[in-house]
């Protein structure tokens, strides 16, 4: 049974050929570091949002995967330049999350319930939600957060249909729900961007079993088993599994770990290519710091709290990572975060 993943997650092997092709271009391009370079980039991204803006109009289904396609691969190439243009990123979440119905009414209905019946659970996290980043308090305040999570839990009170899994407020979903407020214009978009995402791309990963995220877990001990056995067998002679050491990673898609602004650009591959990409940004985050761990006679030292990130690099290890997978695991990585097991 398939809980939901956005339509890219249906065909694994279509993905991996296209993270390939569109990778080999970029491995030895610097990164624009002009602000020219970054405003003819801007341009690039105008320029194809024009098109699937046009193409949308006319309905042409061929027309308007084409401009995501192409979105992807320059989210790929050369990153979205967020500085030039800050509407970018916004605007480009909700097509790759294909956000197209957003109801001011609705939101407003569930804003005005009030409290949902886990309100309590939420303040308990809100308030320490990415508490280190001062660019993010200024931008989005707590109470912003709350009223987005409570309206997300009466939306889904609302929604108890057989066919759907049901959605209620647990850990990491206040940090799942940063990145949209901190990003888009509006709460009212923030909301229903952070609804379609969790409720399609990664719904194992809110339910109450943290189901997505424990699956996420075991495939990346079995993932860095492969691409790097002695970093692997050196974890496992110390007793670290990725359960004791990268479940915050896992869990919030790296959220956890900062500058705030690199987490946006990992997102930005996340949200354009599969969120399932993520355990394998966790184990290149574990490469880049290999050398560190594998002197370490006491490595969880290290891995208590990961390196800020730097999501150029995560990314470009991540998607060369992709070819070294068997392709039965790489098709589980893919399904893991809504795929439902049987049992």
């Amino acid at each position: 049974m398939v809980a939901g993943g956005k339509q890219l997650a249906q065909c694994p092997e279509k993905e991996r050929l296209e993270l390939w092709l569109n990778v080999e271009p970029h491995r030895n391009m610097p990164p624009p570091s002009s602000t020219s370079a970054e405003a003819a980039t801007a341009h690039s991204f105008n320029k194809v949002l024009n098109q699937y803006k046009s193409s949308s109009r006319s309905r042409t289904t061929a027309e308007v995967e084409e401009s995501v396609k192409k979105l992807r691969r320059l989210i790929l190439v050369d990153g979205i330049p967020s500085a030039a243009d800050p509407t970018l990123r916004p605007r480009i979440w909700k097509i790759l999350l294909r956000v197209q119905n957003i109801s001011s009414d609705m939101f407003l209905e569930y804003v005005a319930r009030g409290p949902c019946e886990v309100r309590e659970k939420i303040r308990n996290d809100t308030f320490r939600t990415l508490a280190t980043d001062r660019g993010f308090k200024e931008r989005v305040r707590e109470d912003m957060l709350v009223r987005l999570l409570d309206a997300f839990v009466w939306r889904n009170h609302d929604r108890q249909e057989t066919d759907h899994l049901g959605f209620t407020y647990v850990q990491g979903m206040n940090v799942l729900a940063a990145p949209f407020l901190y990003t888009m214009p509006s709460e009212l978009e923030a909301f229903f961007c952070f609804a379609k995402f969790i409720e399609e791309s990664c719904p194992l990963y809110v339910q109450p079993t943290l189901e997505g995220v424990h699956r996420g877990l075991k495939l990346l001990d079995r993932c860095l088993k492969i691409v790097d056995p002695d970093l692997f067998a050196h974890l496992r002679s110390k007793n670290l599994s990725a359960e004791i050491y990268a479940f915050p990673s896992v869990l919030t898609l790296c959220a956890c770990t900062p500058p705030l602004d690199q987490v946006l650009l990992l997102w930005d591959f996340l949200l354009a290519f599969g969120v399932h990409l993520n355990v394998l940004c966790v184990v290149a985050q574990l490469l880049l710091m290999r050398d560190k761990l594998m002197e370490s006679s006491s490595p969880m030292r290290h891995l208590r709290s990961f390196p800020p990130l730097d999501a150029q690099p995560v990314i470009g290890i991540a998607v060369t990572l992709v070819r070294d997978l068997p392709v039965d695991l790489y098709d589980e990585l893919v399904r893991h975060p809504y795929a439902v097991q049987d049992h």
